[in-house]
């Protein structure tokens, strides 16, 4: 995890303003892309291809700087955070002023309290919870295998990585009553991207939604303030309302502002990324056996190549693929000077499919993971929950609860899709179009 430590003297930032321009994407390529409705992602890809890892688009009266060189990445994110701010979040909506949006000294606040939660040591108190809702998914697998039925693999996802956030939160198992209200939460995250701009619109589009999420929040927060803990225990819920007997900062709407956003981020990223690799899997399925091959069952061996399975998952769809910043003052980027006052737009999602990085990066390999030169030495060129100081906290949580999900799947069944998505949608995440129908094929007694 990151620390709130000074970064160090960056020896690669040369004296701001001395640096060479940045190339500019000319305005026909916009107005093509414009023209031809494609996806922003579509843009990145020429405005990369064509001028390189730091380089420049209009799509109005100022340039906005794409950044995909690892150097220049680690700049951004790691080296100068307090150069290029973070100014909001597209999930402002859902998640409020939860740390994810948090900026400035709240942010700082907000960060250390919550941080010693998703240390390694931190993370102890969590790791039954996270098996039960991996033993509770494998149940219904079972279930699933013996009676021949179809289900929803996107779905199956989202239902467990919820089961295990709101395990770590609350303490309980996750009830159908809960998971059918917090469906909410994945309706409005998918609705984001295409709300108006006016926040009392966007608002009005998704009250509804929104009014049952605060009605969970609001029933477990009383829950755990009048003592009521799950069989498990107390949770990160706790921790929340322990903070308001000291710090006045935490009212009710700051605990609801977090809880939900531990539940976004501990959750739809996570669904999402197992979704991808079940689809990754179904195209390359000799890496699911090279990956069960490796060692016996519960051996770090296997462990790890289960968790190379998950990295190359996230290096072709990472958690955030896009990463909004904020120039607040003139400074160099790889050699190039960025003015104050630009717009940058860090893409994880381009640089991890750089193939100057990724030999043949199209490819799903989880060798590149395992093998000791299989990945670039530079820390900037894979970097799927961001990097610095506002790396996501909950790393260590999402690649745990993923390997312990597939440490329980992979060796027992094997996934047969009836249909698959054509394409990806990118919104806050990014998720296949469409749904994951599919059965399954028991490989284990």
């Amino acid at each position: 995890m990151e620390t709130e430590a000074t970064p160090t003297p960056d020896p690669l930032a040369s004296v701001p303003g001395t640096g060479r321009p940045v190339p500019e994407a000319g305005p026909e390529l916009v107005r093509r892309w414009q023209a031809e409705g494609g996806e922003l992602v579509d843009l990145l890809s020429q405005v990369r291809e064509r001028l390189g890892g730091v380089a420049a688009f209009r799509l109005g009266p100022a340039p906005t700087v794409l950044v995909t060189d690892p150097v220049a990445v680690q700049q951004v994110l790691a080296r100068h955070p307090d150069r290029y701010v973070k100014r909001s979040h597209r999930a402002r909506l859902l998640i409020g002023d939860g740390v994810l949006s948090a900026t400035g000294a709240a942010w700082k606040s907000q960060r250390r309290l919550l941080q010693s939660q998703f240390t390694g040591t931190g993370m102890r108190r969590y790791e039954q919870r996270i098996t039960d809702a991996a033993r509770t998914t494998a149940g219904r697998w079972d279930e699933y295998a013996r009676t021949g039925q179809s289900f929803d693999v996107g779905r199956e996802m989202r239902r467990f990585a919820l089961d295990a956030i709101w395990r770590a939160l609350t303490g309980y198992p996750l009830d159908d009553g809960t998971e059918h209200a917090l469906d909410s939460v994945a309706a409005v995250a998918t609705a984001l991207p295409t709300l108006p701009a006016d926040v009392t619109e966007s608002h009005d589009a998704v009250a509804a939604d929104l009014a049952r999420i605060d009605a969970v929040a609001r029933r477990a927060v009383e829950a755990a303030r009048d003592g009521v803990t799950g069989p498990d225990g107390p949770g990160l819920l706790q921790v929340l309302i322990d903070a308001a007997a000291e710090r006045p900062e935490y009212t009710d709407r700051l605990i609801r502002d977090e809880m939900v956003t531990l539940m976004v981020a501990g959750h739809e990223t996570t669904a999402t990324t197992l979704t991808w690799l079940y689809l990754l899997l179904d195209q390359h399925p000799a890496a699911r056996e090279q990956a069960l091959a490796a060692g016996g069952e519960g051996s770090e061996q296997r462990r790890q190549a289960v968790q190379a399975l998950v990295h190359e998952a996230l290096r072709l769809y990472p958690s955030a693929w896009i990463l909004p910043r904020h120039a607040t003052e003139d400074g160099t980027l790889a050699g190039y000077t960025v003015e104050a006052g630009s717009d940058i737009l860090v893409c994880p999602y381009l640089t991890h499919r750089d193939p100057e990085l990724w030999p043949d990066p199209e490819h799903f390999d989880p060798r590149r993971f395992t093998a000791p030169d299989g990945r670039p030495a530079h820390p900037g060129a894979y970097f799927p929950f961001g990097m610095g100081p506002r790396a996501c906290l909950g790393l260590q949580f999402a690649l745990r609860e993923s390997t312990v999900l597939l440490e329980h799947l992979l060796p027992a069944h094997t996934v047969n899709f009836s249909a698959t998505p054509t394409k990806a949608v990118y919104g806050i995440t990014v998720r296949p179009d469409g749904p994951t129908p599919a059965t399954l094929v028991g490989t284990r007694t």
